[in-house]
């Protein structure tokens, strides 16, 4: 069985944010993952999650100004201070709100720095990441973006994020694989997740071109998550798609009574 999230970035939209966790619950959702949350109250992120009764997957943490290009800073020396901060803060967060699990970008590229350098950096930020995340037994994400959509970013294909995992070499770092950004980079994308996996802590999902729900491009969404099923994946699905027309009509795909739990062949795909 899949498990499934509801983004409550990318959708809901209609609604103001702290209303976002119980109209995803009205809607049948068990789980949500967030954006960043440094624009927001968090007290009240916390209680509006509690009164709605879901289970927050995952938060992004350290993101920088994602409207001015800013895809997180994990792999920059200069906001090395900044980052190691934000494990704290998000650690802290995710203990009060149990959340299963954060998820950190990388950073874009740094022109006046070799390429092997900054992924050193990074690997080096992300090991003294991983006995406070060991402590308090949450996992960290660790994602690749298309370049398409995310001019900079340092991690484009799931290999360099793997190799990135690899050096890290704990169990409490694992790779976010994005279908939308994976289609779009290398496509595979089956033989790709049956060879990885073991280091995939994270799915996300959203269809090619457009960046809507499954169903409305190119990509055949049964099948990808039916491979998916196979594999013995335990962790969640999140729906980080831009739903169109509007939230409701956009989850047609995935019948009310299954948008806990499902298997490839309940999607109305």
């Amino acid at each position: 069985m899949l498990r499934f999230a509801a983004n409550l970035n990318t959708g809901f939209k209609e609604y103001p944010f702290y209303e976002r966790f119980q109209k995803a619950a009205e809607l049948g959702f068990g789980a949500v993952e967030l954006p960043g949350l440094a624009a927001f109250d968090l007290d009240e992120v916390v209680k509006a999650a509690k009164a709605a009764g879901v289970k927050v997957v995952q938060f992004n943490f350290c993101d920088g100004n994602m409207a001015a290009g800013d895809r997180g800073m994990a792999s920059h020396p200069a906001k090395q201070a900044e980052w190691r901060a934000g494990v704290k803060d998000a650690i802290a967060l995710a203990q009060r709100m149990n959340a299963r699990q954060i998820n950190s970008l990388a950073g874009c590229v740094l022109p006046e720095t070799p390429r092997a350098e900054q992924l050193a950096f990074l690997v080096e930020n992300l090991k003294w990441a991983m006995p406070l995340l060991e402590k308090a037994k949450l996992p960290m994400m660790l994602e690749a973006l298309n370049a398409i959509d995310n001019k900079g970013y340092l991690l484009t294909h799931t290999a360099e994020g793997i190799d990135v995992i690899q050096r890290v070499g704990s169990p409490w770092l694992k790779f976010q694989y994005d279908v939308y950004h994976m289609q779009r980079t290398e496509g595979e994308l089956v033989n790709t997740i049956r060879a990885n996996i073991a280091h995939i802590g994270h799915v996300q999902i959203a269809d090619n071109p457009g960046r809507h729900q499954p169903g409305t491009g190119e990509i055949n969404y049964r099948f990808v998550l039916g491979a998916l099923e196979a594999t013995g994946y335990d962790g969640y699905v999140g729906l980080e798609y831009l739903p169109d027309p509007d939230t409701a009509t956009g989850l047609g795909w995935l019948p009310r009574d299954r948008r806990v739990t499902a298997t490839a062949a309940d999607l109305v795909l």
